[in-house]
């Protein structure tokens, strides 16, 4: 994610049919000092991502007939790395559980709070830290400053929760890292439960860092967790 200039205001899309809703949202970053961009479909959401080029994409679980969460889905599907946030109206681990796998970097829940959605919003569009360092594991680098992961010469676009995971896993190298230190590290907080949320990004990681002559680095360990090592 790249620095926004300072005397540019970082433009949001935010994509819901709940117009009251939009126009909430909207008033409120504008006020915070954003430039939001509304769009009602995912038509639209298309045109407006090619016309506007958002900073940051927030998502209803609801858009007209549309589902929100296959919207997000097909986003990264297509190579967005944009941050991601989904709205969800109901607090529940499914939800959120549900919203992650579709491939948000986090969600945002109704009713609706000002605050909370700006602090949100602020979180996930602060600059990178200026660094130099680079995390190096075999014949993979990440570049701590862009956030941006290379092997063999070939250049990765992560999302951030993807850079963040892959982080993790390269701040411990050969260290078998638990399930739950791997939610608390990465995502913050404990689903209560089981979920899939860490298999699906793990394998969003393996089919970007690897392909047919790469061999595996991240490796399952069965009923514990994951560990990245050379094999």
């Amino acid at each position: 994610m790249e620095p926004t200039p300072a005397n540019i205001q970082p433009r949001i899309l935010l994509i819901s049919s709940n117009s009251t809703l939009a126009q909430s949202m909207g008033h409120d970053l504008q006020v915070a000092g954003y430039d939001p961009v509304v769009a009602t479909s995912g038509v639209e959401c298309g045109l407006a991502l090619d016309h506007w080029q958002p900073s940051l994409i927030v998502i209803d679980t609801i858009v007209g007939k549309t589902s929100g969460l296959d919207l997000c889905q097909d986003l990264r599907q297509q190579g967005v790395t944009l941050p991601l946030l989904i709205i969800t109206h109901r607090d529940g681990v499914e939800e959120r559980v549900a919203s992650l796998v579709a491939g948000a970097d986090d969600y945002i829940l109704m009713p609706y709070n000002p605050q909370s959605f700006l602090v949100l919003v602020e979180f996930y569009l602060q600059p990178a830290q200026e660094s130099n360092e680079l995390l190096r594991f075999d014949n993979l680098t990440l570049d701590l400053a862009t956030r941006r992961a290379e092997r063999n010469g070939r250049m990765i676009e992560l999302t951030m929760k993807e850079y963040e995971l892959l982080k993790y896993l390269m701040e411990h190298p050969r260290q078998v890292l638990s399930r739950e230190q791997i939610l608390e590290n990465v995502w913050g907080y404990d689903f209560m439960g089981e979920s899939n949320v860490i298999e699906v990004y793990v394998r969003y990681l393996r089919i970007k860092i690897e392909d047919e002559s790469d061999k595996r680095l991240i490796h399952t360990v069965r009923g514990v967790g994951y560990v990245l090592r050379e094999a």
